[in-house]
């Protein structure tokens, strides 16, 4: 059994949106309250892609929900359960047993609509009963709304696949981000003057609409530059048909290659297309840096 106990938020957290954080926030003031570690409990798939039996595209990978937890809330027990079988069909009374058991739990946080447990049977009213029998500390966040609309990742999915990322960013409460190892390309960027660091959205993932984003790229060393970032295949210079997240970093030289990159994004600029030359296209990203700079000094 865990020595210290913890206050328990429980949710699979995609996006990190500002729904998640009112509730991430009464987990931070509730464990201090009662001198207890702030936690979270969180899937590292998504139960419908197991109960309905198709993938649910997702906002962030389980180590880009970490990090957002980690980074914005200073949560640093982040906890990941695999979702299978065995906990698909558990009981939803056993679940909470196994968190007072196994995990010292103290206090959960749930949202108005969370569901566990077989068949979904476990609600969160229900839950706030059974923690009253049982001498648990029980808080259930209402929904939190927007533009007259609750909150949800089903709808910022949505605005993200549409490329609409300054409403995503409004509902999430921060800027999209992609992290990532910088891999190797082909060095065209530096042949033109316009070098790129090379990243990969995780398997899956959602992919913003394909185009070119202005945007930031946070370094290893906590440093913050403007960026050019398209999202797409490459179509003047690549046959291929792999989508890659290529940044033009402004005002910066180094050598980035194996080093962790945080890319947030930003604005939409303009959809991906083909040019008829190479020196095109450098124009064009020269240009797209114009209007990155000029989207941040307004910004």
């Amino acid at each position: 059994m865990a020595e210290q106990k913890r206050v328990i938020a429980m949710g699979f957290f995609d996006g990190i949106h500002i729904g998640h954080a009112a509730l991430l926030e009464r987990t931070v003031q509730r464990a201090k309250e009662i001198g207890a570690m702030p936690s979270t409990l969180s899937f590292d798939v998504h139960p419908d892609t197991l109960v309905f039996g198709k993938p649910v595209p997702l906002i962030n990978s389980s180590a880009g929900r970490a990090d957002l937890i980690r980074r914005l809330f200073g949560i640093e027990n982040v906890i990941f359960i695999h979702f299978d079988r065995t906990v698909m069909q558990m009981p939803w009374q056993d679940f909470v047993q196994t968190l007072i058991r196994e995990m010292n739990a103290a206090w959960v946080v749930v949202g108005h609509d969370f569901r566990f447990g077989w068949k979904g049977e476990g609600t969160a009213e229900k839950l706030q009963r059974y923690c009253e029998e049982h001498g648990l500390g029980c808080d259930v966040i209402p929904a939190v709304t927007l533009e007259g609309r609750v909150v949800s990742s089903t709808y910022i999915r949505t605005l993200i696949e549409d490329g609409d990322m300054e409403r995503a960013n409004a509902y999430l409460g921060h800027p999209h981000t992609l992290v990532d190892t910088v891999h190797y390309g082909f060095r065209l960027g530096t042949k033109m003057g316009t070098p790129t660091i090379n990243m990969r959205f995780p398997e899956g993932v959602i992919v913003p609409r394909h185009g070119v984003y202005a945007a930031r790229a946070i370094l290893e060393d906590g440093s913050s530059h403007m960026a050019v970032t398209n999202i797409g295949v490459r179509p003047t210079v690549s046959g291929e048909n792999r989508v890659s997240v290529e940044s033009f970093i402004l005002d910066y030289s180094g050598n980035l290659y194996d080093s962790q990159v945080r890319v947030e994004f930003y604005k939409f600029i303009r959809p991906e297309q083909k040019f008829e030359s190479v020196d095109a296209l450098r124009d064009q990203i020269l240009a797209d840096a114009e209007t990155t700079r000029a989207y941040f000094s307004k910004a």
